[in-house]
């Protein structure tokens, strides 16, 4: 298909609203901006079925009736879906109940690319133009180019869904493709507590004593006014400027002229600033919220972990798996020392995690056989 609809009318899209509810399936991708905005700017919405395109544009329909699709028991099939349901569900309020993403059937089909464009390719024969990947899909009216760019994501993800179905279906991995897609559907969203925000900070393991108090009185205060002004927030304050005034509190406007990549002139929130510092000197030790420390008996069991990482990389590569889709190093960590791990339920489970779970109780012992790990079974004493 290379038509499609530019829906510019609410009573337009209502009408498509209605036509998705009663399809089996529907293909949708967004485009947005969040470079210069505190929340993503949804500027575009591309809707397909098997025979219709529609580029919905976001700036002049109220896109939350969506609602009324992601509600019934049509597939919402998307490429990489994550950030797409992150904005689905700031403008309405909730994420399809039923969705296929095509990235994640990809990884269990064996292959190490996200791009669309090789998987069309790949499955379908043909090549997608990504000319445009950098537009600006704010400005108005968009350019042919753009549209045809915009039409082209959702084009073919409807037949590409039911190529890598097919795919999953002969090796046996419908199951996790599926069990991988509602994890990332149902994903928790919601924001961070303000008082955690300053772990996110790269410089944050530097900060000792009051300095933690100050970061993050900061760090909150920083988000308060990047959401009220809709400014990213390290446009109020830049990690390095807040991360020199938590070692370095000022305590007047004269003391902030000297603060590393910070302009004082150009600074409109002074007091607010002060004030926030001042709150984070007096912070009582017990109020500071400290990052997850890491578990101290760790270095004892680094050889079980490397252990096991070996086993869960031999079982990826004949799988034929990615060895970060079947597991990373900080699922085996946690499993080694007993706490919540993807490796402990589902098909990881099935496939890895009672083998490793084996090899950590000492039930089980790998041994070297030429090139390889071979598991074996430990006769009890």
């Amino acid at each position: 298909m290379t038509d499609f609809d530019w829906i510019t009318e609410q009573a337009e899209f209502d009408q498509l609203v209605d036509e998705l509810s009663q399809t089996d399936a529907y293909a949708l991708d967004t485009e947005f901006h969040r470079e210069r905005t505190y929340l993503p700017h949804l500027a575009l919405v591309q809707l397909a079925t098997a025979d219709r395109i529609a580029l919905v544009d976001a700036l002049e329909i109220d896109v939350r009736t969506l609602t009324k699709v992601f509600q019934s028991e049509a597939v919402c099939v998307m490429h990489a879906g994550s950030q797409d349901l992150e904005i689905l569900e700031l403008e309405c309020g909730t994420v399809p109940n039923r969705m296929f993403d095509t990235q994640i059937g990809a990884l269990f089909c064996g292959y190490r690319t996200s791009s669309l464009g090789k998987l069309v390719e790949g499955f379908l024969g043909i090549q997608l133009d990504k000319s445009s990947q950098l537009s600006d899909w704010t400005r108005r009216p968009l350019p042919p180019d753009d549209l045809r760019y915009a039409a082209s994501d959702v084009a073919h993800l409807l037949e590409l869904r039911d190529a890598l179905v097919d795919r999953l279906g002969e090796q046996g991995r419908v199951q996790w493709a599926e069990e991988e897609i509602e994890r990332l559907r149902s994903k928790d969203r919601s924001p961070p507590e303000p008082e955690t925000l300053w772990w996110k900070l790269r410089g944050k393991t530097k900060l000792n004593g009051r300095a933690r108090g100050v970061a993050q009185e900061l760090a909150a205060w920083r988000e308060g006014v990047a959401k009220d002004k809709n400014r990213p927030p390290r446009t109020v304050l830049s990690d390095m400027a807040l991360l020199a005034l938590a070692q370095r509190p000022a305590r007047n406007v004269e003391q902030l002229s000297g603060i590393r990549n910070f302009d004082l002139r150009r600074f409109k929130h002074r007091d607010e600033l002060l004030r926030a510092i001042e709150r984070g000197t007096r912070l009582p030790k017990h109020e500071v919220r400290l990052p997850p420390k890491k578990p101290e008996n760790l270095p004892s069991v680094e050889g079980v972990i490397a252990l096991c990482l070996a086993w869960l990389a031999q079982r990826a590569a004949q799988e034929g798996l990615d060895t970060t889709v079947l597991g990373t190093r900080e699922d085996v960590t946690n499993l080694v020392l007993r706490q919540p791990s993807r490796l402990a339920s589902g098909w990881r489970d099935v496939l890895v995690g009672h083998q490793l779970r084996a090899i950590i109780d000492g039930t089980a012992a790998l041994r070297v056989d030429g090139t390889k790990l071979e598991l074996l079974d430990r006769m009890p004493p």
